[in-house]
């Protein structure tokens, strides 16, 4: 084997997906490329980002996503330079989207926000 294969996707668990598609479909600027079901749940899939959201018939207790529980953290998205990190923090202002200050870091800068369900997302730019 070469090196370790990058990451393909990401699939988030939803309370509500209408709710969730409309408002990743804002973020994103663009409707989902697919929305579909299986037995046991529904789902929302975009091609760029290759995201996807899941909401399960079953198992769901009610509560909302919290990263100091086991599990997931956030999900990063990278921009490619401070300007950009700038603008997504003007473009979530104009979205209505609360968010974080810009955290600079010896590791690179981040922006969090976070989406219906309380999951964490950030824009972040590394240090290279």
């Amino acid at each position: 084997m070469s090196s370790f294969p990058p990451i393909t996707h990401f699939a988030v668990t939803v309370s509500d997906l209408e709710r969730s598609i409309a408002w990743y479909e804002t973020l994103f600027e663009t409707p989902p490329f697919f929305v579909g079901e299986e037995t046991t749940y529904r789902f929302a899939v975009w091609i760029e980002p290759m995201y996807a959201l899941h909401e399960h018939t079953t198992g769901s207790d009610g509560s909302s996503f919290d990263e100091h529980r086991i599990g997931l953290d956030h999900i990063a998205f990278r921009c490619a330079d401070r300007k950009e990190l700038e603008a997504w923090r003007a473009r979530l202002d104009n979205l209505g989207i609360v968010h974080g200050e810009i955290v600079d870091a010896f590791y690179g800068s981040g922006l969090a926000f976070r989406d219906p369900d309380n999951i964490q997302l950030e824009f972040f730019l590394e240090v290279v």
